[in-house]
C-alpha cells in the first residue's frame, strides 16, 4: 500500500506523518510525502519526531512529482493549500483531507512552540495510525471477497 501525504512545502507536517506511517505500518505500507513546492526540513519537526522515537531526518522535502501520484494508492493532504492545489488524482486513487493546523506558524518562547510542535506530532501519530487501521480492514475485507486473506 503505498500512501502519498501532501502539503504545501514539505516541509514539517507531511514529513511527520511520512515518518509516522513507516514506523507504525511497518512492512504494510510504503509511505511517502511532497509539497506542492519543496521548502526544506523543518529542524522543529524532526527534533519533536526524535523524542518519540522516529528519525526523520533522513528524508527529503521533495516537490510533487506525476510519477509520485500515479503510484500512490492513497493520498492524504495535511493542509488546506495542498487540499486546494491538489492535481487531478489517477481514477480511483482515493483521497482524504486533513486540515491540521502548521506548527510552524507558531510563535511565543521556545518552549510554547515547541509545545505546539509536540501537539501536532501527537494529533498526526493518531490520524496516520487511524489510516493504517481503515486501510487494513478495507484491504483485509477486498481481499476476504476475492478468497485471499493477509
Amino acid at each position: 500500500m503505498n500512501v502519498l501525504f501532501l502539503c504545501t512545502g514539505n516541509s514539517c507536517r507531511s514529513q511527520m506523518a511520512e515518518g509516522w506511517a513507516k514506523q507504525l505500518g511497518g512492512k504494510w505500507i510504503e509511505a511517502q510525502s511532497a509539497g506542492i513546492e519543496a521548502h526544506g526540513k523543518n529542524p522543529r519537526a524532526i527534533e519533536v519526531m526524535r523524542e518519540a522515537g522516529v528519525d526523520i531526518s533522513r528524508q527529503e522535502s521533495t516537490q510533487l512529482t506525476d510519477e509520485m501520484l500515479t503510484s500512490a494508492d492513497y493520498v492524504v493532504t495535511v493542509c488546506g493549500q495542498a487540499d486546494e492545489n491538489c492535481p487531478v488524482l489517477p481514477a480511483g486513487t482515493p483521497k482524504e483531507h486533513w486540515p491540521l493546523a502548521d506548527p510552524a506558524q507558531a510563535t511565543g518562547s521556545e518552549d510554547e512552540i515547541m509545545t505546539v510542535f509536540r501537539a501536532s506530532r501527537d494529533d498526526i501519530r493518531r490520524r496516520v495510525a487511524d489510516l493504517i487501521k481503515r486501510l487494513q480492514r478495507e484491504r483485509g475485507t477486498e481481499n476476504n471477497k476475492r478468497g485471499r486473506r493477509y
